[in-house]
């Protein structure tokens, strides 16, 4: 392989690392702030914790792999069915609200019923994310399992686990809203940023398979753009 392909195939490798860095760096600012309950605070007030920077800076990393996975869909959008044209438009969705999330802080503990305006925009943003990347999923399956067979079982399981837990996610974020936090166990008064670990730990794990889905292979049979 030559230094022009070699450098091209770690460019495209990118985006995959991208989103590792993201998954990393939520995982240090979680155990730099013990002080925070896993299971009942939202993961976004960290940013007002210890290295609080991490965790734009996770939804910036994750932001722009997803951009580049749907700018490698969109290679193929001409010729593609609605439904892959509607899961890449509901994967921009997603990309575009944890973006705008991440330059929009959440505000401190404890101010659920006082929002700031930075924590209205970074809420309804992240809302519509969560709620685009299942649809993505779920759209996206036959495209991208066409690309990769090998990885459909892997795709339709984190595709219905973001299903899954973004509806539970739903309930509980309606339930802390509406004069909460309850739907509680044990000391947990809501066990709102637990469901919020696993909607995050589905949706990166599914943008990282759809990368790897949709990277192209050498001679090898090695990845070349994933």
């Amino acid at each position: 392989m030559t230094v022009a392909n070699t450098a091209a195939a770690a460019g495209a490798r990118a985006p995959l690392a991208l989103t590792g860095l993201g998954a990393l760096a939520m995982a240090a600012v979680e155990a730099l702030n013990p002080e925070y309950d896993l299971v009942s605070e939202a993961l976004s007030r960290y940013v007002h914790g210890t290295a609080g920077w991490l965790l734009p800076a996770a939804l910036l990393a994750v932001g722009a792999a997803s951009a580049a996975l749907a700018a490698r869909l969109g290679a193929g959008i001409p010729r593609a069915g609605r439904a892959a044209r509607a899961g890449r438009a509901a994967l921009l969705v997603w990309t575009a609200g944890i973006l705008v999330a991440a330059f929009f802080p959440a505000d401190p503990p404890g101010r659920w019923g006082h929002p700031s305006p930075a924590e209205l925009v970074h809420g309804n943003a992240a809302f519509l994310a969560f709620a685009a990347l299942p649809a993505a999923a779920l759209l996206l399956r036959g495209t991208l399992t066409a690309r990769r067979p090998g990885l459909r079982t892997g795709l339709n399981a984190l595709a219905a686990a973001s299903v899954a837990t973004t509806a539970a996610l739903a309930v509980f974020m309606v339930d802390v809203m509406d004069g909460g936090p309850s739907l509680g166990l044990g000391g947990a008064p809501t066990l709102l940023g637990l469901v919020e670990r696993l909607v995050l730990a589905a949706d990166f794990g599914w943008v990282a398979l759809a990368l790897a889905a949709t990277g192209t292979r050498d001679g090898r049979g090695r990845d070349r753009r994933a």
